[in-house]
């Protein structure tokens, strides 16, 4: 295993779940649940849909280098649009809508309405979509969902614990904003291999 190419995507995949609608429910949900709860029921889910991700990436790299290439570029340019065209405030009440269900009751039952709310809000996710390209990118799947999978539960960790003090320290905005010129670069650069080769 690279360790380079491990601390790459670990800092991506952590980077760009950040500002994530998951990331944000996860902070209002720690308003009304236990932590540790939130925890243990958001890093069960983000490990499944972590999964999904990379195996959905081995079935991709099993295309056309060309075919792939512009699934790839796709998958980044439309995640660029996301993070750079949709409004903050939508996602904060996208955010809000879930947290709004969650009710205090028992650890367990947190657990599961934390591990409900991510495993929904993560499907065709910015963050599954990156590990699905970086899967399909790198070839090396195993990498992909190790490095991604410890990202996000380090996210799951901020945010259940930490999330009103991030928010004050560095503004959401600015975090989706660098995301989505990461994917936009990425996706630029896989449209000029596409089109060099």
């Amino acid at each position: 295993m690279n360790v380079g190419a491990f601390l790459g995507i670990f800092a991506l995949m952590f980077v760009l779940e950040l500002p994530d609608k998951t990331m944000v429910a996860m902070v209002v949900m720690s308003t009304r649940a236990r932590a540790r709860s939130i925890v243990i029921g958001a890093s069960a889910a983000f490990i499944v849909q972590t999964a999904l991700a990379v195996s959905v990436g081995g079935l991709i790299s099993l295309l056309p280098v060309r075919v792939k290439d512009a699934v790839v570029a796709t998958l980044f340019l439309a995640g660029a649009a996301y993070l750079l065209l949709v409004s903050e405030k939508h996602v904060e009440n996208e955010g809000s809508l879930d947290a709004e269900r969650e009710q205090r009751g028992s650890a367990t039952r947190e657990a599961l309405t934390a591990f409900s709310v991510v495993f929904v809000g993560e499907f065709g996710d910015l963050t599954q979509i990156q590990a699905a390209n970086l899967s399909a990118k790198t070839h090396q799947p195993l990498e992909v969902f190790i490095a991604g999978s410890i990202a996000l539960i380090c996210v799951t960790f901020l945010a259940s614990y930490g999330g009103a003090m991030l928010q004050r320290v560095v503004p959401l905005e600015r975090i989706r904003q660098l995301g989505g010129l990461v994917f936009l670069g990425l996706g630029i650069w896989t449209l000029v291999e596409l089109a060099t080769a």
